[in-house]
């Protein structure tokens, strides 16, 4: 039985935002000089989108477009995907699971008041890692969500995108080794 824990108790409540209407070299310095690989996009005032380093790899250096001159509104993944304050961190795992994302900004009445990333829920529910883990051993791993925060199983390297390979959690580095 697991404990029915509300996102609010987990999420950051200063979630880092930009406007729209900044350009893409912005919002990547932003994002260095936070340290943080995300940012809620916001359009007058309400979260429209979420910008992350996978829309920059995907959408700009891989288009080999100039960041200075692409807004962050043509790259940022829109409609937005949040979820309530007061809903159980389950959900949001479950949500972050079936669509294959790592944060989920969280929105009260149109209002933006925090984000919860999967670093968060993992803090608070470590023994996520050892169940996938099992599902794995077991041939089910293709319901869980790939590109998993830790350490590489095989060679011990911190990773953002650990993947399934071969029964274990590794970084793309040993991936198909």
């Amino acid at each position: 039985m697991r404990a029915r824990i509300p996102v609010v108790e987990i999420m950051t409540t200063t979630p880092i935002t930009i406007a729209a209407e900044a350009t893409a070299v912005e919002a990547a310095k932003i994002m260095r000089d936070r340290d943080i690989g995300s940012l809620v996009v916001l359009a007058d005032g309400k979260p429209t989108g979420i910008v992350t380093e996978r829309d920059f790899v995907t959408k700009v250096a891989a288009s080999d477009l100039q960041p200075s001159r692409i807004v962050v509104k043509d790259i940022m993944t829109s409609p937005i995907v949040a979820i309530h304050p007061h809903e159980e961190v389950a959900e949001a795992a479950k949500q972050m699971s079936q669509r294959k994302i790592r944060r989920l900004p969280v929105i009260e009445e149109g209002k933006l008041v925090g984000i919860v990333t999967e670093n968060d829920i993992l803090r608070i529910w470590p023994q996520l890692i050892e169940v996938t883990r099992e599902y794995a051993r077991a041939g089910l791993e293709s319901q869980f969500a790939q590109g998993i925060e830790g350490h590489c199983e095989a060679c011990g390297v911190y990773s953002t995108s650990l993947m399934w390979d071969r029964n274990l959690l590794v970084c793309p580095e040993c991936r198909g080794g």
